[in-house]
């Protein structure tokens, strides 16, 4: 698989991205749909604006995308400040919680992802905690079955006390 790397100054972080994928033989044609900006300028993904996208990348012919999110941990998933407690679903949890959820009706919510599986690995001294996920939400307009769901994989990391996650 062949791979690029993604240097972001502005925010202090980079991640690799696949070029191609011979197993599909797929080529993606990335395209840079939100330019890296500053976690305090950049779009919220909920009301509590907690959570937010710095930069993001598109291929529209694959439908593949890579977005990087900055927000901080929900102290009502991860209540110790000692990282070194923290279960993998719980930090998946307190990255998702800050994502809207989905009205099933006027009284019932649904919440909108369904983790799967979630694990840490360390990687060059760092701990990065992996899940992935299920989002019960159509991406097109044109589709509002209750039955339609995406899938992600995201890798995580934290620094300061921001999370720092690719979808």
């Amino acid at each position: 698989m062949k791979m690029l790397e993604f240097v972001d100054d502005l925010n202090a972080y980079s991640y690799s991205y696949p070029m191609k994928l011979p197993s599909r033989k797929l080529a993606f044609k990335w395209v840079e749909s939100r330019k890296p900006e500053r976690y305090s300028s950049a779009a919220p993904l909920a009301p509590n604006a907690r959570l937010r996208i710095v930069s993001e990348r598109v291929d529209f012919i694959d439908n593949v995308i890579i977005s990087v999110t900055i927000g901080p941990s929900n102290p009502e998933f991860l209540k110790s400040k000692d990282k070194s407690t923290w279960n993998p679903k719980d930090v998946a949890d307190s990255v998702l919680s800050d994502k809207s959820a989905l009205r099933v009706t006027s009284t019932q919510k649904l919440a909108e992802s369904s983790i799967l599986d979630a694990q840490s690995n360390e990687v060059d001294g760092e701990r990065y905690l992996f899940y992935e996920y299920l989002v019960r939400k159509s991406p097109t307009k044109s589709a509002q079955e209750s039955n339609n769901y995406r899938q992600y994989v995201a890798p995580t990391a934290e620094h300061d006390g921001m999370f720092l996650a690719y979808w």
